[in-house]
């Protein structure tokens, strides 16, 4: 059972514990064990110390997932600065915008990213800028900053002329309610908000991912991490827990295709998989369900039905990497068609439900313990209700107390204001009911669209009924003054490999107005389809960028 009561004194602990073994490698690159990760920091926070960062500075961080990455965060936290991650995604004129509103005082940044910005909006606190790739300087205020850093270097390493040693290491000591970094977020609204994030929210997630979610992980798991390490899911699940029990995280470092992951799992054999739904949808969409159509008369047969899906459970866990004792999906809703068929097949994969603001998980039950459409049940020290005259059967506002729950948003008292009830309880934006202690996700607040006779829709709810049509890659409701229309990116590639050209796709897509309807209720029915032809805007996350294409507003 991990208990802990200062963060950067476990991974005090834990560098010092596995101090030989590897910490963080690239993905077919560099590999620096838990020695050559503290060593590097060390030298970091001279450079800290030299130049005026003091604990409670912000240290901005904005590149693609690699090893120095996760140098740089633990950099920042391990001295008591505040790090902030920012999604490489962010548009130059947004990243200048949230290092401005940060007040950032370093920043360790992707060349690629550094020459996009201008340059003469930086803010006016910040003392120097590091490449992210070798933490070369890129532009400083401080003159001949270059030969200065040779200089620290120099001495460091004169310091430690026989190595840094274990006992060397004295990182900053935290109390739960400090400020440990501020995540902006990056969601389906387009607003980036500061979500401060206390020690206490991190240790809560920690001990939960310890004791509840991956008790089977230590010092010999090896992590895939795939997800963005500036989002609070990838950073927290893939990348800070594994550093505090001295596992080993492998960063994929390039924006991963679905067969870059199938490979890296195979090769890396993870402990447990943290994902989003999408890559076990396409792994459903583009090779099981084309071959259970193909066998559907033998699936149908109890005792053969029974031996294939054994055959297939062991095909599909082999392809990530058959070492795993979940997969742990979070950030969007799972299509139920999918999530049906998964638990049919008994493939060990669980829901979980989380947020930014609650660093991040709310709920989770293990896979085994799982109900097929929820999303846990409450983690240890969280407590959650909803909104509602009747919990279990009508919808209402997902709401959340516990240690897990955040400061609020940076220097935006307005919307911390607008975040919490008056007795305390954090507002998700998230509708939902609880049965048994289990959760159920309805859909966004914002997103419910309210019938000419009253009735509430959730445009969630009806999106999962299309995108389990056939060529259809992801759909999204909208309200109009005449109806409901569904916007829909088709697979034009799988269609193309099958023989349909786009038009004939288009037609055949249109067509199946009148068959969707018929699975949803009278007060729901779509009333037109519209079709894209390229992909919609999406978060790092996957999910889509609602507020672009909502028609009423």
């Amino acid at each position: 059972m991990l208990k802990i009561k200062s963060l950067n004194k476990q991974l005090e602990r834990s560098f010092k514990k596995n101090w030989w073994r590897p910490a963080l490698s690239n993905y077919k690159g560099e590999t620096m064990n838990y020695a050559m990760l503290a060593e590097r920091i060390g030298i970091i926070h001279t450079h800290y110390s030299r130049f005026g960062v003091k604990p409670g500075d912000k240290v901005a961080i904005c590149g693609r997932n690699q090893a120095n990455w996760g140098v740089a965060f633990l950099s920042a936290m391990t001295y008591g600065a505040v790090p902030v991650p920012l999604l490489h995604d962010f548009n130059p004129a947004n990243i200048v915008d949230l290092l401005n509103h940060a007040e950032a005082k370093a920043f360790f940044v992707d060349e690629a990213i550094w020459d996009k910005l201008d340059h003469s909006k930086l803010p006016a606190s910040l003392i120097g800028t590091l490449n992210l790739a070798n933490f070369r300087v890129l532009d400083s205020v401080i003159p001949d900053l270059a030969a200065e850093r040779s200089k620290i270097i120099s001495e460091f390493h004169t310091k430690y002329a026989s190595g840094m040693r274990p006992e060397d290491l004295d990182y900053y000591k935290d109390s739960p309610d400090e400020l440990a970094l501020i995540n902006y977020t990056s969601g389906t609204s387009g607003f980036s908000k500061g979500v401060m994030i206390p020690y206490r929210a991190l240790i809560a997630n920690i001990e939960f991912a310890a004791n509840e979610a991956e008790p089977q992980m230590d010092y010999t798991s090896d992590m895939v991490a795939m997800l963005p390490s500036a989002h609070m899911y990838g950073l927290m699940f893939e990348f800070l827990f594994e550093m505090c029990i001295g596992a080993h995280t492998h960063f994929l470092t390039k924006t991963p295709s679905p067969k870059v992951i199938m490979t890296a799992f195979q090769e890396i054999h993870p402990a447990t998989i943290i994902s989003v739904p999408l890559i076990i949808e396409k792994v459903y969409k583009n090779q099981i369900k084309p071959m259970v159509r193909r066998f559907r008369f033998f699936f149908d047969i109890p005792l053969i039905g029974r031996v294939l899906m054994r055959s297939v459970r062991k095909r599909v866990k082999n392809a990530f990497g058959g070492s795993f004792e979940e997969v742990i999906l979070g950030g969007a809703a799972v299509n139920p068609e999918v999530e049906r068929f998964f638990h049919k097949m008994g493939f060990p994969f669980t829901v979980g439900y989380g947020m930014t603001e609650c660093a991040p998980i709310i709920t989770y039950a293990h896979w085994n313990r799982c109900k097929v459409g929820s999303s846990g049940k409450a983690v240890a020290g969280c407590r959650i209700r909803i909104d509602s005259k009747d919990p279990e059967k009508i919808p209402g506002e997902i709401q959340v107390k516990g240690p897990n729950v955040f400061l609020g948003y940076y220097r935006n008292e307005e919307a911390t204001a607008a975040a919490f009830t008056e007795d305390g309880w954090f507002r998700t934006g998230d509708m939902g009911v609880i049965r048994k202690g289990y959760l159920y996700l309805k859909g966004r607040l914002k997103c419910m669209i309210l019938s000419a006779n009253g009735q509430n829709i959730y445009p969630e709810e009806l999106e999962a009924v299309i995108n389990s049509v056939q060529y259809v890659v992801e759909s999204l409701v909208v309200e109009e003054k005449g109806g409901l229309t569904a916007i829909i990116f088709p697979d034009y590639v799988s269609a193309a490999i099958d023989g349909i050209e786009a038009e004939e796709l288009e037609g055949k897509l249109q067509s199946l107005l009148p068959e969707i309807n018929e699975q949803l209720p009278n007060y729901a029915h779509i009333r037109k389809i519209e079709l894209l032809k390229e992909d919609f805007e999406r978060t790092p996350k996957r999910s889509i960028k609602r507020y672009l294409y909502l028609k009423n507003e």
